[in-house]
């Protein structure tokens, strides 16, 4: 009989709430603010649609978000270890936050109140809806009957393909958030330029500019299949999804037209999922982010 665990990961993940209860994932949340003083848990005091239309009635306000704290995670490991139940717990990036910091102090806390306890704490090195696709990856696996520590290998050896292909609708929120760094040696401060940004391995880079929301949008397919083409790829071994912020629809066009593109070039893709991008993520992107996930599958 194949070893039972459990996945836990950050609200950084960003995948449905009905999909969460769905694969019996349990979400740590993140905190996000709109004036400094009144905090809020992602997901479960504020839903994602509520925290893009506030931007998007409020587009000069600049909310922050803050990390799950070391009781938040306390609190989602302990039943676990009572129970002893492995755990397999699954963080945002730490070059971008300090959630898997405090995820790894409340380790140490309830493993010394539950000195059996198995808790293996992984960071994603990414975040967002390719975190999500990772921590699914995590669930095939478990789901699949997978022993844990090989579950973990597995994780480990793929994340290093994980990629985000994505824009935004204005540089402002990238500044605000703090997450310009590189971008900003390339887009500058030229009126109305639009930045095409690649995350690897936690951190951004500039992959391009545009002044036109359609190229910018675009580009980030054709970089997609540059990537696919680069690995050889076989696309059945490789999960791929649409994130957005506000505009729904915008994402639907998106999705269709990559996977025309993706035929044009060979690629069979019938379909691929569209997940919102939380508010982890939205405060530093705004309300328009666009963009796609990619990452290698951890099995057939």
């Amino acid at each position: 009989m194949s070893e039972k665990y459990h996945i836990i990961s950050d609200s950084s993940c960003d995948l449905p709430v009905e999909l969460l209860k769905e694969k019996n994932i349990t979400v740590v949340p993140f905190y996000v603010s709109f004036d400094d003083e009144h905090y809020y848990k992602e997901l479960e005091e504020i839903g994602i649609r509520d925290f893009y239309q506030k931007r998007v009635d409020n587009p000069r306000v600049y909310p922050k978000s803050s990390m799950p704290s070391v009781q938040d995670y306390v609190d989602a490991f302990t039943p676990f270890a009572m129970d002893r139940m492995p755990v397999i717990c699954i963080c945002i990036t730490s070059k971008f936050s300090g959630s898997i910091q405090s995820a790894n102090n409340a380790k140490e806390i309830v493993t010394e109140e539950y000195p059996d306890a198995r808790i293996e704490i992984i960071d994603s090195t990414v975040n967002t809806v390719l975190q999500g696709q990772y921590v699914l990856e995590a669930v095939r696996l478990r789901d699949a009957g997978v022993e844990c520590q090989e579950s973990i290998d597995i994780l480990r050896d793929i994340r290093e393909s994980g990629r985000i292909f994505f824009t935004v609708g204005d540089m402002e929120y990238l500044k605000h958030g703090g997450r310009i760094g590189k971008v900003a040696s390339v887009a500058g401060s030229v009126l109305g330029i639009r930045p095409i940004i690649t995350l690897k391995q936690g951190e951004i880079f500039a992959s391009g500019i545009g002044r036109s929301r359609h190229k910018t949008v675009y580009k980030n397919i054709d970089m997609l299949i540059a990537y696919l083409k680069e690995r050889n790829a076989d696309i059945k071994d490789y999960s791929i999804s649409v994130g957005f912020g506000y505009d729904y629809d915008e994402a639907v066009k998106f999705r269709d037209d990559i996977i025309a593109a993706l035929k044009a070039e060979g690629y069979m893709a019938d379909e691929l999922p569209i997940y919102q991008i939380g508010a982890t993520i939205g405060v530093h992107t705004g309300p328009y982010p666009l963009g796609i996930g990619v990452i290698r599958r951890s099995m057939p």
